[in-house]
């Protein structure tokens, strides 16, 4: 059984650890003891995660782009990291559509800008980027992608991380192998998870709608994505990159989702949300003609399971009565930090059950 008390004591650098999945990443090596350092934009939602529950005051936070290709130089040099996860991007698909430039130049540029860093950074012994689901050339069909399958995202931001994908495939080839550093990709579906402040997802336009007592908008009810909480890809996150450090045989690509009973319509997500919520809400099916979103799409996660014996612990109700949870914590004004403590340290006693 893997031991998470591998990181005390050990020097990590996140990049995007403002975000929502940084911001829990960061509570999650802070409370094993590790060293973190983040480097990224400001939080990119208001309210967020990152300042509810005050990551700051636990980790050196630098304010900095990733296509800062010197500045982020100048932290590897100061911080000289074991390990490097590597976060930061500019998430959102829609997004994408608005800006395709600025999603390249984050998620391509700014992808080889931390690959450079980690090639010339003579501390780092393993180094995990972390994609998306989305990466692969979505075929619409009922099984789920495998980590050898084709990568060629439809839409700019989709597409902008198959090409991240790519590059660190390239750099492990021409670099990392040669320097002995261990490097891996991990393409998590969709997480769901308190403090999610971000635009266009479903999960907090519920709660949003939920704490406003509004009609909850879906706009694809019957779309399929494979939802799990935000705890589950952090954790297998860490999994990775510890073995790998210890053992480079690990490097590879990991698919990182549900079982599949956990791949649902988004309709059916929803209700699940509203069951926990309580308050007698209701959505309703409203879509707004916006941009292409794939309509269906699977994770085949059998490698992670094979590799590190990995399984999901959480099924989505559990976490979504999580979500629900944290969010009236939050609303009410209560411990978010000790909500947070305490969620982590429900979720690691079920992974070592």
């Amino acid at each position: 059984m893997f031991d998470l008390s591998f990181y005390g004591g050990k020097k990590i650098l996140v990049t995007g650890h403002t975000g929502f999945k940084g911001s829990w990443l960061c509570k999650i090596l802070v409370n094993i003891g590790a060293y973190v350092t983040g480097y990224s934009l400001t939080p990119p939602t208001s309210p967020a995660l990152f300042e509810i529950a005050e990551i700051e005051k636990d980790i050196q936070s630098i304010v900095g782009d990733i296509r800062d290709l010197r500045k982020l130089k100048e932290i590897f040099d100061e911080v000289h990291p074991e390990i490097v996860f590597h976060l930061a991007a500019q998430p959102i698909v829609r997004d994408g559509y608005k800006d395709p430039v600025y999603t390249y130049e984050t998620n391509v540029m700014g992808t080889v800008n931390v690959c450079e860093c980690v090639r010339h950074c003579k501390t780092v012994k393993s180094f995990l980027n972390v994609t998306t689901d989305k990466v692969y050339f979505n075929k619409e069909w009922d099984w789920g992608y495998r980590e050898n399958e084709e990568l060629d995202g439809y839409d700019p931001y989709s597409n902008s991380k198959s090409c991240s994908e790519l590059v660190t495939h390239s750099y492990a080839r021409s670099y990392f192998d040669d320097l002995g550093i261990a490097v891996s990709t991990a393409r998590a579906g969709n997480v769901i998870g308190g403090g999610d402040f971000s635009a266009d997802r479903i999960i907090p336009d519920c709660v949003r709608a939920a704490i406003d007592k509004k009609d909850i908008v879906v706009r694809n009810p019957f779309s399929t994505r494979p939802y799990q909480h935000v705890l589950e890809p952090l954790y297998a996150y860490l999994l990775i990159a510890a073995m790998q450090y210890e053992d480079k045989r690990y490097a590879g690509y990991y698919n990182i989702g549900p079982d599949e009973d956990d791949c649902l319509q988004t309709g059916v997500l929803v209700d699940g949300f509203l069951k926990y919520w309580g308050e007698d809400l209701k959505w309703i099916n409203q879509y707004d003609d916006g941009p292409h979103e794939a309509k269906f799409l699977k994770l085949d996660c059998a490698k992670m399971k094979a590799t590190f014996g990995w399984k999901p612990r959480w099924k989505l109700d559990k976490a979504l009565e999580k979500v629900v949870e944290w969010s009236k914590c939050w609303m009410n004004k209560e411990d978010v930090r000790g909500c947070m403590d305490k969620e982590i340290e429900e979720f690691l006693r079920a992974v070592n059950e």
